[in-house]
């Protein structure tokens, strides 16, 4: 009997140092990017947009999908999700108008990656939720009103 375990054991064992060998079992570092101060110091929108995304023109697009309620009861958890299917997707951001920092969130897809991102989002009132994904030498934008019937940001 001692010598069936000893052989599986022999056996997966040789088979994690082949599969650690041909580097198929490494590890993956996630590194977080700089925290971008610049563009939450911003007090309106296109000054945000500007801070993050420079000069770059930004179109309204129908590649960009926003699906969020029309109406959230409670304006500290409003969930939001942004989808694209342009292929050279870089980034997607979210940003609310009337909110005391405009600037909410945004991620840096990796090559390859599909452009999808879903967060929970803090609204202090009714506003307008804007939406952009950078791609290629463009800015594409999507924006949906969103109604808070309570607010999140001290309302």
């Amino acid at each position: 009997m001692k010598r069936r375990v000893f052989l599986k054991k022999s056996l997966i064992g040789g088979a994690m140092a082949l599969t650690a060998g041909y580097g198929l079992l490494r590890s993956v570092v996630a590194t977080a990017l700089e925290w971008p101060k610049t563009v939450f110091d911003q007090e309106t929108e296109a000054d945000a947009v500007k801070a993050l995304f420079g000069d770059t023109p930004v179109v309204e697009s129908a590649d960009v999908v926003i699906k969020a309620p029309l109406q959230a009861e409670n304006g500290a958890v409003v969930p939001i999700k942004v989808t694209t299917e342009r292929a050279d997707a870089e980034s997607i951001a979210i940003m609310v108008e009337k909110n005391p920092v405009p600037y909410i969130t945004s991620v840096n897809l990796g090559q390859g990656s599909s452009g999808f991102y879903s967060a929970r989002i803090k609204m202090g009132e009714t506003s307008k939720v804007s939406c952009y994904v950078k791609a290629g030498n463009e800015v594409l934008m999507a924006a949906q009103e969103i109604k808070v019937t309570v607010g999140g940001c001290g309302g």
